[in-house]
């Protein structure tokens, strides 16, 4: 709610904050302080319970929320009177996002957004739920009416509501950081979880289970590497549906580009409309993976989409990106994005709307409330055959393919004059390092130096402002201020970044910038060292979400399980296990055996919810190759490193180095006695044990099918 509908009203302590999500509640009635020594003051020395709420700004139901309860004046002077009320946003906030959705699982047996949770002044929580109605409708409580009983249970029931509280958070201090059976690593956990993920496929319109439909980004990659692992064709076929369902579906923006949070339905017609940076960033490297497995352009087209996308709509000019695009615009949930067959017929020429209404599904009727979510229900080709078109131009017909470019630049253009959702403007390092990731991947495989430059710069700026005094990483960037400590997931998916941006940047390298790729190399084992002293658990294995010396909170969890982000653990074990193999460092890798050692029975219990750490598996299994190309003036090299970035083989690390360069310390052990002059050449090793180098791209693919 903006300020300008309450000119009047004098703002909250909200207004002070740096999170959109925050200051869009700065002008509400309630009495909101952020999460704070302050807030807690305050209810002890009131001795009032304290209302906490937490959202995200992308998050449609917390706007219902606000408009219906927090900007109505009699809910909030209740609020006022009897409770301390605290607004968190959850991307700013991860770790009490994760204690207080435990306990919200644990009294509702589900969890979400806006989650809702009443606490006594130490926090600890004694009710909670998510979204909820200002008065009683459809068998769901009130919330004014919820506020009055609370109270009185804790006025006149207290003993009660201690008793409840405190064992709330003995359950959630067991849930924090789960110890799992251990089970010896092997492929029979992969093929375990193949076989889970195959029963649980939708095996005609793609992804797992019903309604609503989650991308599941991590469980795709996992199938094509079991896929390739175990030669079954089922677990490919499952995971090129599901990519090919959701890049024809209204989930995917089909104008601008970028996937849209979830479907609502099963078939992936009708979604949230919030675009969040994770889920574009975790969905490149499938359709890049899928690219590689098939040749099929239009996964390298989907990826190009989403990334042009990122570059164009969600890139701050320093570097680094955004973080999420809203659902609503107007007041209305996907407004900007939908179309009526009025407008489409009003901005293209008649033959071109007859094309363009065919294949996005176009009706007078529209496909969801009266208005049309564009969407390819139908293969072009059949389309092309019904109106006896070619699908590609010809010398004497123009194709369908080249028609529809031509609208959907048109609609694009014309939709870009609409009132556009609004954008968080934070710079999340977690989300930036999946970014980075997926950026210099693309530049890799699809040869795009735009993609290496964004991630380059968005690398940079983390590095350069990101960092606190001693050099340690912080979490978010907003209003010129990086503030809050890094948490796991920072940490990990940075490193992961970093690897990958490395690898990017040697295929580009020359004698010129050649110190600027390993200086990536560097700061990520900086990165890793700190892992190490502040976020490891020494006894168990595998790493705290928060560092040791972060604030007490009533639990200190362990980010086991993926969510739609993958979990701390498992991308700490995938990023180190790739450091470990470039820099040769065994260290590195044992912190991330032991990771994976402590997750063991967990991924054979729930495989659903360790995509990632699965991922890793894959990884540490092998066989995993360490590939050396050196590139002589002759540009083969070019040829070679092409080459290898086109095949699907996941279990690699690789650097391009210009023969005859000076090698820095950090690529010691990977480069010794290989970049001498001579012929460009590669080198396929394990762990510095390395075949007889090719030097012909055909020689290398042969090399490549055989190392599986």
């Amino acid at each position: 709610m903006s300020h300008s509908a309450h000119p009047d009203r004098q703002p909250n302590r909200l207004a002070h904050e740096s999170s959109p999500y925050l200051q869009q509640h700065a002008f509400n009635p309630v009495d909101w302080f952020p999460w704070g020594p302050e807030a807690f003051e305050k209810a002890k020395q009131e001795n009032k319970p304290i209302f906490l709420s937490i959202g995200y700004s992308a998050c449609h139901w917390c706007h219902v929320m606000e408009r219906e309860s927090f900007e109505n004046e009699a809910i909030a002077k209740y609020l006022n009177q009897h409770y301390v009320s605290i607004k968190v946003d959850r991307e700013e906030r991860p770790d009490v996002d994760q204690i207080y959705m435990s306990a919200v699982q644990l009294i509702t047996q589900r969890g979400g957004w806006p989650m809702s949770v009443f606490l006594t002044p130490s926090g600890q929580p004694f009710y909670g739920g998510t979204y909820w109605p200002p008065v009683s409708r459809m068998g769901m409580p009130g919330f004014g009416d919820l506020l009055v009983k609370l109270n009185d249970y804790w006025v006149n029931k207290r003993n009660e509501v201690d008793s409840s509280a405190a064992q709330l958070v003995e359950a959630i201090q067991n849930m924090a950081a789960p110890v799992f059976e251990r089970a010896e690593l092997n492929a029979e956990i992969l093929q375990t979880a193949m076989t889970a993920l195959l029963r649980s496929a939708d095996r005609r319109e793609g992804g797992f289970g019903g309604a609503p439909k989650f991308p599941h980004p991590m469980d795709l990659r996992v199938l094509l590497r079991c896929a390739r692992r175990f030669g079954n064709d089922d677990a490919l076929q499952v995971a090129l549906l599901s990519l090919t369902k959701m890049a024809h579906g209204g989930i995917y923006d089909q104008l601008g580009g970028g996937f849209h949070r979830y479907s609502t339905d099963a078939r992936w017609l009708a979604p949230h409309f919030e675009k969040m940076l994770y889920d574009n960033a975790l969905l490149v490297p499938a359709y890049l993976e899928a690219w590689q497995i098939t040749r099929d352009e239009e996964y390298a087209t989907v990826v190009r989409e989403t990334l042009d996308y990122i570059l164009r709509e969600m890139t701050a000019p320093a570097g680094g990106f955004y973080a999420t695009q809203d659902a609503d615009s107007e007041g209305e949930e996907g407004k900007f994005f939908v179309w009526s067959e009025a407008e489409i017929d009003q901005l293209l020429d008649p033959a071109d709307a007859r094309v363009f209404k065919l294949s996005y599904d176009v009706t007078p009727r529209g496909n969801w409330e009266e208005k049309t979510i564009l969407n390819r229900p139908r293969p072009l080709q059949l389309i092309a055959d019904q109106l006896q078109l070619p699908l590609n131009s010809t010398a004497d017909s123009e194709g369908v393919l080249q028609i529809l470019d031509r609208c959907r630049t048109r609609l694009l253009a014309a939709r870009s004059k609409r009132i556009p959702p609004g954008r968080d403007d934070k710079i999340l390092v977690a989300w930036n390092g999946m970014m980075i990731a997926a950026c210099a991947q693309a530049a890799l495989v699809l040869h795009e130096p735009r993609y290496l430059d964004a991630a380059r710069a968005a690398a940079r700026f983390i590095i350069d402002h990101m960092r606190d005094p001693q050099g340690r990483l912080l979490h978010s960037f907003k209003d010129g201020q990086a503030r809050l400590n890094a948490y796991l997931d920072d940490s990990a998916c940075f490193i992961d970044g970093l690897v990958e941006l490395f690898q990017a940047e040697s295929g580009w390298q020359t004698a010129e910038n050649s110190t600027a790729a390993s200086e990536w190399l560097t700061v990520a084992l900086d990165l890793t060292k700190d892992l190490s002293v502040r976020f490891a658990d020494a006894d168990k294995g595998g790493f705290f979400y928060t560092p040791i010396d972060h604030e007490e909170l009533i639990a200190r969890t362990k980010d086991s399980q993926d969510n739609a982000t993958p979990s701390g653990n498992g991308m700490a074990a995938t990023a180190l296990l790739k450091l470990a193999r470039l820099t040769g460092r065994d260290d590195v890798e044992q912190l991330a055996i032991r990771t994976l050692d402590a997750l063991s029975g967990l991924l054979i219990d729930h495989p659903r919810a360790s995509g990632q750490a699965l991922i890793a598996l894959d990884l540490a299994l092998g066989p995993t190759y360490e590939v050396v190309i050196t590139a002589d003036a002759d540009q083969s090299g070019d040829k070679l490193w092409d080459t290898l970035w086109q095949q699907f083989v996941p279990n690699k690390v690789a650097v391009r180095w210009p023969t005859g360069l000076a090698v820095p310390e950090v690529l010691q052990d990977l480069l010794a006695g290989k970049t001498e002059r001579g012929p460009s050449a590669a080198f396929l090793c394990q762990r510095g044990a390395c075949q007889t180098p090719v030097e012909t791209p055909d020689a290398l693919i042969a090399a490549l099918s055989k190392a599986r």
